[in-house]
């Protein structure tokens, strides 16, 4: 069960969307941080495209755990990002750079990862973002 959280972090740390949703079943159910849950690989990659538009990131000490049955996951790590394009609704962006603790959770199913929930402060973010 790990290694497919680890493929899935490797592919994210490679920016390799393809490697990512290779990870996901065709129903992954994706619980954004403070945002609606996006249901399907075709959501999960539209939200990656957008997320590489306005962020450049990089996840180091990245800690995975798993339940002893393999049906869940969680990881720790820390992100260190890039705030390249104005997203709507934020700050404008100026290349601001920020570092930010975060969070994952994971549901698998059949070898598969059918659930990501992601944690991290957005008011540590907009406050490392802000001018």
């Amino acid at each position: 069960m790990t290694e497919i959280l680890q493929r899935y972090f490797d592919a994210f740390n490679a920016g390799d969307t393809n490697g990512m949703l290779a990870c996901l079943t065709d129903t992954v159910a994706h619980h954004v941080n403070e945002g609606q849950i996006r249901t399907g690989r075709a959501q999960f990659e539209a939200f990656c495209a957008h997320m590489s538009r306005c962020y450049s990131e990089t996840l180091t000490d990245i800690v995975i755990f798993a339940s002893p049955d393999g049906a869940r996951g969680a990881a720790e790590y820390v992100v260190h990002g890039t705030y390249i394009a104005t997203d709507s609704g934020l700050p404008e962006a100026t290349g601001q750079s920020y570092c930010l603790p975060a969070g994952s959770f994971f549901t698998l199913e059949n070898g598969l990862i059918s659930r990501v929930t992601t944690y991290y402060n957005l008011s540590d973010w907009m406050r490392q973002v802000s001018p």
